[in-house]
């Protein structure tokens, strides 16, 4: 949890690399179609498509913009792009494992371009399995500290079925099993409480520290080179860099 913790400080501390309100449109829609496809259409029936929606609606997407989205995952738009969800797996300088998850109209162009992005900034493609075995896929639900208790939130989220409540900076990250996500989301709902957002997302069982600040600027600089791929929804790391050494990086 610790390593998890610090790549959302690396982030941060970063600044949002996806600040562009077009490509953060792209992405959401993206997640979107293949929900409504992975799902259904009906965003009552189908937790991934409404949270995929709620995500939208945070970031003042337009509803035409949510509703064409839908239709292109359930086939009702027969003019546009048929999405698939890739997951790539490879190695950053120092050892640091990343996994990449991709939504794409084109496999061919994606892998290429992957490959070319990871092989650019000195990392390395991996075999399928070779790094998402140190990760655990996990549910991740964010709310602002100055919204709720400490105690009465890990009441909360505890009787929900959560596994974990931290504290970050100006937030409480509530860590859930895959499967207990939206039920977890729904419970704190019922209860009033009025959450930032909720994913799945990949948790590594152990870190690589990384101490030394050349190979932590190749490793930031890769990471940053994937998410501004088109193709890419997610980047997920094992990266641990210390306080000390990330307060000299650049923003």
């Amino acid at each position: 949890m610790a390593g998890h913790s610090k790549w959302s400080k690396v982030k941060r501390f970063k600044g949002a690399i996806d600040a562009k309100r077009g490509k953060i449109f792209s992405k959401l829609s993206k997640e979107i179609t293949i929900a409504a496809k992975a799902g259904g259409g009906d965003p009552g029936a189908n937790p991934r498509l409404r949270n995929a929606i709620q995500a939208a609606r945070t970031q003042s997407m337009p509803n035409d913009n949510i509703e064409r989205a839908i239709k292109r995952g359930t086939g009702e738009d027969r003019d546009g792009e048929q999405l698939a969800e890739i997951v790539y797996e490879g190695y950053a300088p120092g050892g640091v494992a990343l996994i990449v998850e991709a939504a794409t109209d084109n496999r061919n162009r994606t892998g290429a371009e992957i490959r070319r992005i990871f092989a650019q900034n000195n990392g390395s493609l991996a075999s399928s399995g070779s790094v998402s075995y140190m990760f655990h896929r996990k549910g991740q639900i964010t709310l602002p500290r100055s919204s709720i208790d400490e105690d009465r939130l890990l009441e909360l989220a505890l009787e929900a079925g959560a596994e974990e409540l931290t504290s970050e900076e100006d937030q409480y990250v509530i860590t859930t099993s895959h499967d207990q996500l939206y039920a977890v989301a729904e419970a704190l709902k019922k209860a009033g409480v009025s959450t930032d957002g909720q994913k799945f997302t990949f948790i590594p069982d152990t870190t690589v520290a990384v101490r030394d600040e050349a190979v932590a600027r190749q490793v930031l600089r890769l990471c940053d080179a994937l998410e501004e791929d088109d193709d890419v929804q997610n980047v997920y790391s094992n990266l641990d860099i210390p306080d000390e050494l990330l307060a000299t990086l650049p923003a």
